[in-house]
């Protein structure tokens, strides 16, 4: 039985098989959660392992790598949020970018995976509710990848980081689930 859970915690700690990095296009360490999960998986080690991606990625794509020293899971995927600020309507690459996710998630074998809010940051350009408007398309994406797929039964945990992330996104979770 497929579950999503909204939770008030960083992706980078949750004990799952797969934590998803919001990246940027040329797999480099950034700000934000992605410093965070380089910084856990180790910078150098990390930075190899991203490497062997051919590099720009498309807004919306995902890639996998080996978690590295992170001991809460298997592997890293590295999901490309679009940044609303250059490409303000770039909602389909917004739930691609969850769903791609999932798709590489299920590719691989794993069943468990934690989500940050992809493009509700920095990337979140002048969108008025960016959590909100990631937690909807993370929604729109486990509905159909569970759609698409009802006998891959997954665990999907959506983290927001703040309080106020968790407030503008609960009540978008509220309205899908």
């Amino acid at each position: 039985m497929s579950d999503l859970k909204l939770i008030n915690a960083s992706c980078a700690d949750q004990n799952v098989d797969v934590v998803v990095n919001a990246a940027n296009n040329g797999l480099w360490a950034g700000g934000g959660i992605c410093g965070v999960i380089f910084s856990k998986a180790g910078m150098n080690q990390l930075t190899a392992e991203c490497k062997k991606h051919k590099t720009p990625l498309n807004d919306g794509d995902a890639v996998i790598t080996s978690a590295c020293n992170m001991t809460n899971a298997k592997a890293i995927i590295h999901a490309v949020g679009p940044n609303f600020g250059a490409t303000p309507k770039a909602f389909k690459e917004l739930f691609d970018a969850y769903y791609n996710s999932l798709k590489v998630m299920m590719d691989n074998g794993y069943h468990s995976i934690s989500f940050p809010l992809i493009s509700a940051g920095i990337f979140g350009g002048s969108l008025s509710n960016p959590a909100g408007e990631s937690t909807k398309q993370c929604c729109r994406a486990y509905k159909k990848f569970t759609e698409d797929y009802p006998d891959y039964d997954i665990d999907v945990l959506l983290c927001a980081f703040s309080a106020g992330e968790y407030a503008s996104a609960q009540a978008e979770f509220d309205n899908w689930m």
